[in-house]
């Protein structure tokens, strides 16, 4: 059924609110609706970079890391009195830089990417954390803070930015020859390669992407605080690919939709609020996370059985 994966999540969404409505509805509060989008838009942006590693038959673990250096790197972009809007593209060229680099590592050098990602993100965070010694960035500029906009504005700003580089992805996907090319590098490599498409540089092409994208992501987080920790970032990994893989993209690659991914992150982003106003233990959140991606990978691989018996079927039948 096509869309059945994104009918589904949006079904559950549907039910969750409900629940909550009944429940607890505080939840429904614009205060706290405010500050379920304030910290799940940047998830979101992360998010659609890793849908397009993820449609490329790739994954990126180090997002977290790579997050917490494009952080640092806006904070200290701003207190060298550099503007804001400088500050931000410090962290998205930050970001741009260690995403090509994995994309080198994975593309050009053939390492496979769990590895090249991982070794990524211990390297990366062990070294952030040796070169501030652990210190925040503290004491950054007023300016710097909401970018310059007041902080009943700035959400909006956000909005705006968010859905912006929804659509743009989600039109691309859809109606470019490079979408077309990173769905055709996951569904079969080999086959795209055969077909004149350059395998490796779509491959380097959508690190690099998911790297900018974390990079706007640090920048739209930092700005609302006025410290930036070193450790920001921690488990990042964990809601972006629960949120995409949730969302229906397949983690073999070449099958998943941007609708699918705004909905898993719609999912994912409010099961930990949730459980804080239903009284239930903040510790459960990771397992239910932990259930959801389980039961999603199973759910593909049932699937991948059930069209290959029938495509096994279909040959015999003409055979």
């Amino acid at each position: 059924m096509q869309h059945g994966r994104e009918i589904s999540v949006a079904g559950a969404i549907l039910v969750l609110f409900a629940v909550l409505g009944l429940t607890v509805p505080q939840y429904f509060s614009r205060g706290n609706l405010t500050d379920l989008f304030l910290t799940s838009g940047p998830v979101l942006i992360v998010a659609l970079g890793m849908t397009l590693v993820i449609l490329s038959g790739e994954i990126d673990i180090s997002v977290g890391s790579v997050f917490a250096i494009a952080s640092i790197a806006a904070g200290v972009a701003a207190k060298s009195g550099l503007p804001p809007w400088i500050a931000a593209v410090s962290a998205c060229l930050a970001g741009a830089a260690l995403g090509a680099i994995n994309g080198t590592l994975v593309a050009r050098l053939g390492v496979p990417s769990i590895v090249a990602t991982l070794a990524a993100m211990v390297a990366l965070r062990d070294g952030l954390r040796w070169a501030t010694q652990g210190a925040w960035i503290a004491d950054l500029p007023a300016d710097f803070q909401w970018m310059g906009w007041s902080q009943s504005s700035y959400p909006a700003m956000m909005l705006l930015v968010v859905s912006s580089l929804t659509a743009v992805i989600a039109w691309g996907l859809k109606n470019l020859a490079a979408g077309r090319a990173i769905y055709a590098t996951g569904s079969n490599e080999e086959a795209a390669r055969l077909l004149g498409i350059r395998t490796r540089l779509v491959k380097f092409s959508v690190f690099t992407a998911l790297g900018a994208l974390t990079g706007v992501a640090a920048a739209l987080t930092s700005v609302r605080f006025n410290q930036i920790p070193s450790n920001t970032g921690l488990g990042l990994e964990m809601k972006v690919i629960a949120s995409v893989v949730v969302g229906g993209a397949a983690v073999t690659g070449g099958s998943g939709t941007i609708l699918g991914t705004v909905l898993g992150v719609t999912l994912m982003g409010a099961i930990g609020p949730a459980l804080t106003f239903l009284g239930v233990n903040a510790y459960w959140e990771k397992a239910i996370q932990g259930g959801i991606i389980l039961t999603a990978i199973v759910i593909d691989a049932l699937r991948s059985h059930v069209r290959r018996v029938e495509r096994g079927e279909r040959l015999a039948s003409h055979a």
